[in-house]
């Protein structure tokens, strides 16, 4: 699963470099200053978490368990929940899309402690 995580984790590192090459020249001259930064925001997110797969990657091979197994897919949730909310959200105007915003902030946050658990629970 170490290599899963690495090429998850460089395929949505990749798409966020797409998207934000998208949000720069295709969408600057279509969005309000506040929608372009509400979308640059999630590619932040999109791309930081995308990196902490390699992290998950690296650590999975280092201390195996389910805690980075999870942390893996709290990642992943929390790009499409987050930064995936932003980027509609930019594009359609559609405001209630904000309301689950918030969700996908706590996959991102449930990552990093289940990262930091399944470290800790296996460096023994």
């Amino acid at each position: 699963m170490v290599a899963g995580w690495f090429a998850t984790g460089a395929a949505l590192c990749g798409l966020g470099v797409l998207l934000g090459a998208f949000g720069a020249h295709g969408l600057r001259a279509r969005l309000t200053p506040e929608l372009l930064a509400t979308y640059e925001i999630g590619i932040r997110y999109h791309l930081s978490h995308g990196l902490g797969l390699f992290a998950v990657a690296w650590a999975m091979e280092r201390w195996p368990s389910t805690w980075i197994g999870a942390a893996g897919w709290f990642f992943v949730a929390g790009i499409t929940i987050f930064s995936g909310s932003l980027y509609l959200l930019s594009i359609t105007g559609t405001r209630w899309l904000g309301a689950i915003t918030p969700i996908g902030g706590v996959c991102f946050i449930a990552g990093w402690m289940a990262l930091a658990v399944g470290a800790l629970r296996n460096s023994g």
